[in-house]
């Protein structure tokens, strides 16, 4: 989480220090959210095959190779072999992505939101020492800002690759055997309606909170602001992606899914309307802490909702499906945010994000709706 906060703070900035048509700038960090997205299925059929253990370290190991090829694309001054290391950073989250969900199959079903709520809570740390290696490290190296910043998070990897190894996960792989069942066909779980809500509150908050996230970096460079305050804005918003993990789960055990879902979407809409009326760093600090919580209340819940929706023996082909369909429309919307700004400016990505959260709240109403229903059931059983 720390290297994917720096990528954050500097990817853009990094891609429009690169590429020649500026309006591709955000296409790095785009490359890497589509590896992101290729990457979880075969991920998790590797894990269901030798186990999520030695899945991680692998994928630690891609992360090294990525941020070696990141910081050697930025000294050479070469567009492209960034986006290649980018691509295999998001390989590495790819692997990573799943850390959440092997927190959540290893406890009961009444501790499923509080153990992903904490993994998530990692991040915490992470909001303070991603932005933070950023702008300390971005002039290590002379005449390649930001290559001393990619150099810096290897070290990150390595500590990584050694802790993995003192993983000890229940029912860690999903030994092949043709004779055993595998659950229900993938086509079965995913016509399931709470499948679908899950899947689009996922995925549509995920790719509205990096639509405006992206563009952050470029709208504040815009308004002439330093980069220390587009990394002090960058650092408040992780915090605010992870901080709320160490009570959203017991939120969500108090009051239900639904209504802490609901309040993150409205968090959501707040941080656009604050986007609309100013361009100063309160006004970016302030949308963007916001629009870190909203993401945590929807991407936590839509997780928890998600492990209400298959079996013990469906998990991984479950979770790999889950992550795919968000990723796909992350990937595409982190592309589109710095295309969007280049040619029509932040209130339009801001405005850009609003349909997301419409059909948020739609989905909120099927989800009610779905819940009065099977509380009628109850009653009548």
């Amino acid at each position: 989480m720390s290297g994917t906060s720096m990528l954050v703070a500097t990817s853009a900035l990094v891609g429009f220090i690169l590429a020649d048509d500026k309006a591709y700038a955000s296409l790095p960090f785009s490359a890497q959210l589509l590896a992101t997205m290729f990457t979880s299925i075969p991920a998790a059929m590797l894990m269901s095959r030798i186990g999520r253990k030695f899945s991680f370290i692998i994928g630690s190991i891609i992360a090294m190779l990525g941020a070696i090829l990141a910081t050697i694309a930025i000294i050479q001054h070469n567009f492209l072999l960034f986006i290649i290391g980018s691509i295999f950073l998001g390989m590495f989250s790819g692997f990573a992505n799943y850390f959440r969900f092997a927190a959540a199959d290893s406890v009961d079903k009444n501790h499923k939101s509080r153990a992903i709520s904490y993994v998530l809570a990692g991040g915490v740390l992470a909001a303070f020492i991603g932005p933070n290696i950023a702008s300390l490290t971005r002039e290590l190296f002379t005449n390649a800002l930001f290559a001393g910043s990619y150099a810096s998070i290897i070290i990150l990897y390595i500590l990584s690759f050694f802790i993995l190894f003192f993983l000890d996960l229940p029912n860690d792989r999903q030994p092949y055997d043709k004779n055993v069942k595998s659950g229900r066909p993938l086509t079965s779980i995913a016509r399931q309606p709470t499948f679908i809500i899950a899947v689009v509150i996922g995925m549509l908050g995920y790719a509205t909170m990096t639509l405006v996230m992206t563009a952050t970096p470029l709208a504040m460079q815009h308004h002439q602001h330093v980069y220390s305050d587009t990394a002090f804005v960058i650092q408040w918003h992780v915090l605010g992606m992870f901080a709320p993990s160490f009570f959203t789960g017991s939120l969500i055990k108090r009051y239900g899914l639904l209504t802490i879902m609901l309040i993150g979407s409205l968090f959501g809409i707040l941080c656009v309307f604050i986007n609309f009326f100013g361009t100063s760093v309160s006004h970016f600090w302030f949308s963007l802490l916001l629009l870190g919580i909203s993401w945590n209340f929807l991407f936590i819940g839509a997780t928890t909702l998600l492990t209400q929706t298959y079996q013990p023996e469906e998990r991984f082909k479950t979770q790999a499906l889950n992550d795919f369909l968000v990723f796909s429309v992350v990937s595409i919307s982190s592309l589109t945010a710095g295309m969007l700004h280049h040619h029509y400016g932040w209130k339009f990505v801001n405005y850009a994000s609003l349909p997301a959260f419409i059909v948020i709240f739609v989905a909120l109403g099927w989800l009610y709706v779905i819940n009065k229903s099977r509380g009628k059931q109850q009653s009548v059983a």
